[in-house]
């Protein structure tokens, strides 16, 4: 169980142009005093760099919950019945919120494939053909799985574990870089906890009902 903190944390996978960034802003704030350029350059130079701070935080989480929880903050865009009997809980991740996912269940990860493809934004029905990781856990309820989507800027998925690694409810097991929706399938039998609307938290809220 992760530990509360107050230190600020970036997430494993940051992209390396948030440094260049950052110097960026205190550069234009230095020049700021001295020539009215820098003082043009510095709001939207502290703004890029404010921005992809904030977006790339990894704040520690306390998973108290038992049973399936969400691998993404967000809001519960979709909940749907497959032909199989599972139930997809698509999780829209804006903006604002922390793009590291987290696994649902404690267990292992026997399968873990990279799929390409489009990159549309997450809201949009199409976004089914998107760029995703697709991990699948042996857990203590049978096998999950749960599907990182890309959005339709940076594109790129950051996986922190590989096939073969256990587990823990609630790790970090990737980081979507300003990508935008999870799908986490619970098996068939396993009825959702929440709703449409519902707003989430990755590694804290509870998808099934126990």
């Amino acid at each position: 169980m992760a530990s509360p903190t107050r230190r600020p944390q970036l997430a494993s996978g940051t992209p390396t142009w948030l440094l260049p960034a950052a110097v960026a802003s205190v550069a234009a704030g230095w020049l700021a005093r001295r020539s009215t350029i820098g003082r043009v350059l510095t709001l939207p130079a502290m703004a890029v760099a404010g921005g992809a701070l904030w977006f790339f935080r990894d704040p520690e989480r306390s998973t108290d919950e038992a049973g399936v929880i969400s691998s993404a903050d967000g809001v519960v865009q979709s909940i749907d019945v497959c032909p199989d009997g599972r139930t997809r809980v698509a999780v829209f991740m804006n903006p604002l919120n922390v793009h590291v996912n987290r696994a649902p269940l404690k267990g292992t990860v026997t399968s873990l494939t990279h799929r390409p493809g489009g990159y549309l934004p997450a809201f949009n029905k199409d976004s089914e053909r998107n760029e995703r990781m697709v991990w699948h856990f042996d857990t203590e309820i049978g096998d999950v799985e749960v599907i990182q989507i890309a959005g339709v800027l940076v594109r790129r998925i950051v996986p922190y574990l590989s096939v073969g690694d256990a587990v823990e409810r609630g790790q970090r097991i990737g980081l979507i870089q300003f990508g935008s929706r999870v799908d986490i399938y619970l098996p068939e039998g396993v009825e959702p906890a929440v709703k449409v609307g519902d707003k989430t938290l990755a590694g804290v809220t509870r998808l099934d009902r126990g």
